[in-house]
């Protein structure tokens, strides 16, 4: 066993017992895994991906660390607003991510269960609500949730507030796309700058947001240079790279920062040789942790991931002079809004500009929208030639995602797109 084997099983019962210095520990642990990742990356996967897994590591250490103000939010909610008073955001449903390298994910699951949650709730969330019940998890001044996409995002936050007293903003994003619901959100995110503004003493600059915007716009550019250029370049990386790529287009976006990075991205791939394996274009969660995935997708010649929907969940160009409107209308017409018709439809452009070979949806346990609209979204690539996957399993609980039945149904999706399949 190694020593940092035996340092996360150290931490995983130290947190059981006495939960604040099991937390301190496990900060420490963040801490250490962001100097590794920056002095000793892991081999075999590019340059970019490895600066990537870096600022996503230093972006959580340095966060809960140095124990600057920041906001809890879902993956959803508007972090450029948060930037513009100093605030990190820190979604939950990556904190129980990060959570789970301490191998404490059943635990904090059966303590959410074991309190009354349901079942039934995603298992990011019940991670997130059972690390902050057994007092492991610390709550920050504030938080922020939208209603997009999960309809566990406002019980849970009500939850957290009433258990340790986490004041929080709802946002409640339209279902239809018109100029009333954009002049509605628009006007719940000026309340938002309102309460932050109080709450952080710190005067509201438009003209900062403004500029968060203009960088918002160039990184998404940027960001569609760097796919097209995978779909045509050998880039390795893994599969957790594909959920670090997220985390940093929704916690990081209109930061100079993670442009500077995309922008190396872009100019790296350059440097790598043609791609001749096969596309495949990934759809919804990433599961991490799962054995087969992570195998057969670790710096493959033969299966790249090119690019996944919910990296690139909008891809409009906001107007900057009307930031607010703007930000209504990247949340109400991001791919998770709306019907599931309308994510299909967004699908199937991203399909058209990146040209996979193939397409994996992956269902994650309790998310309804993902296993109840797989089918049509299998139905529009088969017309258009693409053959698709669709693996059931869990984000976040292991012993939700069964390795062998993945195991066997990838290797058997992989061999006939190999022969130019067109069903799966």
């Amino acid at each position: 066993m190694s020593v940092v084997d035996k340092y996360i099983d150290y931490v995983k019962e130290e947190a059981k017992v006495e939960p604040k210095k099991g937390w301190k520990k496990m900060v420490f642990g963040f801490w250490a895994n962001k100097w590794k990742t920056k002095l000793a990356p892991k081999k075999g996967i590019s340059k970019g991906y490895q600066k990537l897994e870096a600022m996503m590591m230093s972006l959580v250490a340095d966060t809960l660390g140095e124990k600057k103000p920041y906001v809890w939010g879902n993956i959803f909610a508007p972090c450029e607003l948060m930037q513009c008073f100093g605030l990190q955001t820190l979604s939950i449903e990556c904190l129980s991510c990060y959570l789970t390298g301490f191998h404490l994910e059943d635990y904090f699951i059966d303590y959410a269960q074991n309190e009354g949650i349901a079942p039934t709730l995603c298992s990011y969330h019940k991670t997130f609500v059972g690390a902050v019940d057994s007092q492991v998890v610390p709550g920050p001044d504030y938080a922020v949730t939208t209603s997009l996409s999960c309809d566990g995002n406002l019980n849970t936050f009500r939850y957290l507030e009433k258990k340790i007293g986490v004041p929080f903003t709802f946002l409640d994003v339209p279902y239809s796309d018109d100029r009333d619901s954009v002049v509605y959100l628009a006007s719940q995110l000026e309340e938002l700058a309102k309460a932050l503004e109080q709450r952080t003493g710190i005067r509201f600059l438009e003209e900062r947001l403004k500029e968060t915007i203009r960088i918002e716009n160039e990184t998404r550019k940027e960001l569609m240079k760097f796919f097209k250029l995978q779909a045509v370049h050998y880039y390795p990386g893994e599969l957790i790279s594909h959920l670090y790529m997220m985390m940093g287009m929704h916690l990081l976006i209109g930061t100079k920062e993670f442009l500077e990075l995309i922008k190396f991205m872009v100019e790296d791939i350059k440097t790598y040789p043609k791609f001749e394996g096969k596309k495949i274009l990934w759809v919804h969660l990433m599961p991490f942790y799962q054995e087969s995935l992570k195998k057969y997708f670790y710096a493959s010649k033969k299966y790249q991931i090119v690019a996944s929907d919910i990296i690139l969940d909008f891809m409009e160009e906001l107007d900057a002079e009307k930031p607010f409107e703007s930000l209504a209308k990247k949340i109400i017409r991001n791919l998770y809004n709306g019907s599931y018709e309308h994510k299909a439809d967004m699908i199937e452009k991203l399909a058209d500009r990146l040209c996979p070979d193939a397409v994996i949806h992956f269902c994650h346990w309790g998310c309804k929208q993902a296993s109840g609209g797989s089918i049509i979204l299998k139905e529009r690539m088969q017309k258009k030639g693409l053959p698709m996957l669709i693996l059931d399993g869990d984000g976040i609980d292991k012993r939700n995602s069964h390795d062998g039945q993945i195991k066997t149904r990838l290797e058997a999706f992989l061999e006939m797109i190999e022969s130019g399949g067109e069903t799966c």
